[in-house]
């Protein structure tokens, strides 16, 4: 699996190569995510999706591909629209659920849970509930590593917060956008090719193992 550091110059090239639809694309989605989060009911309906299609349209982007605005509506909204609503549901449920018994269980499965998003947005015929243990699975053993690479990007988000959000827009979220969903493309590789996962269990075979 790449280093740490080849996936986010792989993620800020292909970001760079793409720059204005990026941006554009971010800046659309943080403001219709921003504007249907004042509801509780858009929190559910719209911002999910729209969450689910942006990590579709930056996954394609860190994989080659060349899509536009439209991508991330019809990857949120138009394919399996009420499974990834109940997907993602479900994660925060039993995200809450761990975080009953103190702090740092709730993290730990945080991170445990942390690539399911990423699957209901890339395979929609995985099965919502499934997409939760696929996510522990190959986050097993995984857990630090994805906080470092969080953390890696600390200094960008301070900067950012004296630019009052400027530079969040301009460069660092969609940066960061490219680098999470390409630590995610090249760790389900590695989990198929190490045979921690089935590659028919993207296509939504039953999966086994428990919360």
């Amino acid at each position: 699996m790449p280093t740490r550091e080849q996936i986010k110059e792989r993620a800020k090239m292909t970001f760079r190569a793409n720059y204005g639809n990026c941006v554009a694309t971010y800046l659309i989605a943080m403001l219709l995510i921003g504007a249907a989060s004042y509801t509780g009911v858009g929190t559910i309906l719209v911002a999910i999706p729209l969450e689910l299609g942006l990590m579709c349209y930056f996954l394609m982007i860190y994989q080659g591909a060349k899509p536009d605005l439209s991508t991330m509506f019809t990857t949120g909204f138009a394919i399996n629209y009420g499974r990834k609503i109940g997907g993602y549901l479900w994660m925060i449920l039993w995200t809450f659920l761990w975080s009953l018994l103190f702090f740092i269980p709730g993290i730990i499965k945080a991170y445990s849970y942390a690539m399911t998003p990423y699957i209901l947005a890339a395979y929609p015929d995985v099965r919502a509930k499934d997409a939760l243990k696929l996510s522990m699975r190959i986050m097993n053993g995984h857990k630090a590593e994805l906080f470092v690479l969080q953390l890696s990007f600390i200094g960008w988000a301070i900067l950012s917060s004296f630019t009052c959000g400027i530079l969040m827009i301009l460069y660092v979220g969609p940066y960061m956008q490219a680098t999470m969903v390409g630590y995610y493309c090249e760790l389900i590789d590695f989990a198929v090719k190490c045979n921690i996962i089935g590659a028919d269990e993207l296509n939504g075979a039953p999966l086994r193992s428990t919360y």
